[in-house]
């Protein structure tokens, strides 16, 4: 056990410092390049100070994850995990989710680069059009179960207490529209400084501690990795932010909250671990709706619901705090579901 901690301890550090150091470096270069963010008219008019703050920081922590995740995996596949009692009969099957999930991510982190670069060039708060987001998310996610299907890796999930259930076919159309909804969910709740940074901390801590219950090294230490490059870029990214992750960042980090959950194969544990992201989601999709169906009423004073808070008076660091407590709380009875739960 000394040794498994000592791996997902160096894991964190590793990511957390090449996050970190990566900032120092990039935020002046995207200033030089004057990728700074818009600011939409109808959000809080205190946010026009953020006028200008570069966008597309998640290249930081992207760099951290995707660094330490493969150097990670490929070491524990040349050891052949003989050096620790593995959750997967098969390691090079663990290895599988993964590569697969890093390129999930990547992908998304892709569509977001590419929203973010228009914005950037035509200097206003519009990139690609949800239309346009959908169908190469979609895209992403069909690939990503694609590689999982041709490699094996079946179609059945666990349910805490439940056990292991075979959804057939269903588990593609299922999973990819899971899939899209969390990765939008995540890019939506990014609206105050440090708040998906720290959220997406404790989720990944929560599944650092789930993949190590299930002794899965793989898993465990990009989980850490998360964690840990998440950390690096609330260096910079903490109110008040020095620069934004942008949808490069956000929808990057929706997609490897999505590949830790499929990687444990208890995809169910995002809805407890991703409530902050589900009721930011659930916040625009009500207030929309009520909208429209009210004929020009609002549920929220603003959402998402961040923006509803701020609207009442909370500081964007307490709003930090409250929902990431919040998320670690939930993070406390993922853990306890999986503990008791899977066998």
């Amino acid at each position: 056990m000394l040794v498994y901690g000592i791996w997902t301890f160096c894991a964190a550090v590793a990511a957390f410092l090449i996050s970190a150091i990566t900032g120092k470096f990039l935020i002046p270069y995207l200033r030089r390049l004057h990728f700074g963010q818009t600011i939409l008219e109808e959000g809080p008019k205190w946010h026009k100070s953020k006028q200008g703050t570069p966008i597309m920081g998640g290249i930081m922590f992207i760099v951290a994850i995707v660094a330490v995740s493969v150097i990670s995996t490929v070491i524990y596949l040349l050891t052949g995990g003989s050096f620790i009692e593995t959750y997967f009969a098969d390691i090079n099957r663990e290895a599988t989710y993964i590569f697969a999930g890093l390129g999930l991510a990547l992908a998304n982190g892709l569509i977001g680069f590419i929203d973010d670069f228009t914005k950037a060039v035509k200097k206003r708060n519009l990139g690609l059009t949800a239309w346009q987001k959908l169908v190469l998310q979609f895209a992403a996610a069909g690939a990503y179960l694609a590689v999982l299907g041709i490699a094996g890796c079946g179609t059945t999930t666990i349910s805490p207490f439940v056990g292991t259930v075979d959804l057939g076919f269903f588990y593609y159309i299922l999973s990819a529209i899971v899939i899209v909804g969390v990765v939008n969910a995540v890019n939506l709740t990014d609206g105050v400084d440090g708040l998906v940074g720290s959220i997406t901390f404790f989720v990944a801590v929560s599944f650092m501690l789930i993949a190590s219950k299930l002794y899965s090294l793989g898993v465990t230490a990009v989980s850490a990795a998360v964690a840990g490059a998440c950390l690096g870029f609330l260096v910079w990214n903490f109110h008040p932010a020095k620069v934004f992750m942008g949808d490069t960042g956000s929808l990057f980090l929706g997609g490897i909250v999505c590949a830790l959950a499929f990687a444990v194969n208890i995809p169910l544990l995002l809805l407890p671990l991703g409530i902050v992201y589900l009721c930011e989601m659930f916040s625009v999709i009500l207030q929309v709706g009520y909208f429209k169906l009210t004929h020009g009423k609002r549920l929220f004073k603003m959402s998402p619901i961040h923006h509803h808070f701020e609207m009442c008076g909370w500081s964007e660091v307490k709003i930090v705090s409250v929902f990431s407590i919040v998320t670690a709380l939930f993070g406390v009875i993922s853990f306890l579901l999986v503990l008791f739960g899977v066998h």
